[in-house]
């Protein structure tokens, strides 16, 4: 049996989990089972086999030549469907504008496990078949960075991007100027909780410290969640701290642990247990507390805490070997449309990179729960409180903060 959203919509269950669960993946997990999945299985960067950063990126973009094709490389229930997932509107609207025809492949399911299983392939000179994909800024698209493994993108394809696109995707810090990624959706990490459980209203991190819930704290076992919510704590920018913040950080996240406060440190499944009131309070994610909404959870609340918010960013990138990269760039410009980013958002409800397409979603679409909402379109006063993750610049910072935070969540 389906479930309706608040809008009326109808929602396939099996689309409504996905929608929850993806997310956990998209974060990648920085975790002791993850962190094999990085540098240290393709030698040091000194070993590139290609030395693309030197091409003439204008002069190969202008020898390409356009085709018919876009194989497109993305997390699973991370794009608009209808007919029960057997349509994609914005893609066959892209097809009837473009004559392009899209291979979707939902076949990302981490950012470190997808890492790994194409960089041998890109180390080798080899095309990976796919091009355009979708990661998320972590250490993995550094990594992409600077083995020079990515196509710098063509601005002059992509003036959409440039009208349309919203503040806090242009020129992020993990991507100077987009050279080499546009923003596919962004998300926020925050507080999610139950004011019926914690019989009062959250608006600080020091209430995940808080003895009067003991036993009924969320914590995110995803390390760079967790250490940075530490940093916010301690009033400490994560995109500026050095590895003394994060000693500092680790020392109050042990506090926490020692004195019992936290319940577990969660995966995807922290939904969950907010849900069934095994946690009053938790680390959450922005979409997932707006579909838990959606299904009918109404006592959840997400809260930007006073501290501050996390930013996070999936983005489109072209590998190098692309077969199709012009096609890659037709899409990305297409996407940046605010009829096209209304479809996609309708379905994902994450952040939208297109502030415009609130309007669409409204007007156009009817669905003033996804227009009207700040966890899709933000204020200025929820951006003004977002914080960037930390951009690692080695692999060796990479190692470090993963021992600095890896043994709070064992044990």
């Amino acid at each position: 049996m389906s479930k309706r959203s608040n809008s009326g919509r109808t929602i396939d269950p099996a689309l409504l989990r996905g929608l929850t669960e993806a997310r956990v993946s998209r974060r990648g997990l920085l975790q002791a089972g993850a962190l094999g999945l990085g540098m240290a299985a393709l030698g040091p960067l000194a070993a590139r086999t290609a030395r693309a950063a030197e091409r003439d990126w204008e002069a190969w973009w202008k020898q390409q030549k356009p085709t018919d094709e876009l194989v497109f490389a993305n997390w699973p229930y991370y794009i608009d469907v209808a007919d029960k997932g057997a349509k994609n509107p914005s893609l066959d609207d892209f097809t009837k504008a473009s004559g392009i025809k899209v291979k979707y492949l939902e076949v990302i399911q981490g950012n470190a496990p997808f890492y790994a299983k194409i960089a041998p392939v890109l180390k080798a000179g080899q095309s990976i078949g796919y091009d355009l994909m979708v990661m998320t800024n972590t250490w993995q698209l550094t990594e992409l960075v600077m083995q020079d493994w990515l196509v710098p993108l063509w601005k002059e394809k992509l003036p959409n991007f440039k009208k349309y696109a919203s503040p806090s995707v242009v020129s992020p810090d993990y991507d100077k100027g987009n050279r080499y990624t546009l923003a596919w959706q962004s998300g926020f990490t925050g507080i999610a909780y139950n004011p019926k459980l914690t019989k009062r209203e959250i608006t600080s991190i020091d209430d995940l410290w808080d003895p009067a819930f003991a036993g009924h704290v969320g914590m995110m076992s995803d390390i760079t969640e967790l250490g940075s919510v530490a940093l916010l704590k301690l009033g400490i920018d994560p995109a500026k701290s050095t590895k003394a913040d994060w000693e500092k950080a680790a020392k109050v996240l042990k506090e926490q642990k020692d004195k019992g406060l936290v319940r577990q440190y969660y995966d995807q499944s922290y939904i969950t247990a907010l849900e069934h009131g095994d946690t009053w309070i938790s680390q959450a994610w922005s979409g997932d507390v707006f579909q838990a909404n959606a299904k009918g959870f109404k006592d959840l609340k997400f809260v930007a805490p006073k501290e501050g918010v996390m930013l996070w960013h999936d983005n489109m990138m072209i590998p190098v070997g692309a077969k199709n990269p012009l096609s890659a760039l037709a899409w990305m410009n297409f996407y940046y449309t605010p009829k096209t980013a209304a479809l996609i958002e309708d379905y994902v409800n994450y952040v939208c990179p297109v502030p415009d397409a609130k309007d669409v979603i409204l007007k156009d679409l009817q669905d003033p729960d996804v227009a009207n909402s700040v966890l899709v379109f933000p204020t200025e006063a929820m951006y003004a409180k977002a914080h960037d993750f930390y951009t690692f610049k080695s692999y060796a910072e990479y190692q470090s903060w993963n021992s600095v935070f890896t043994p709070i969540i064992q044990g």
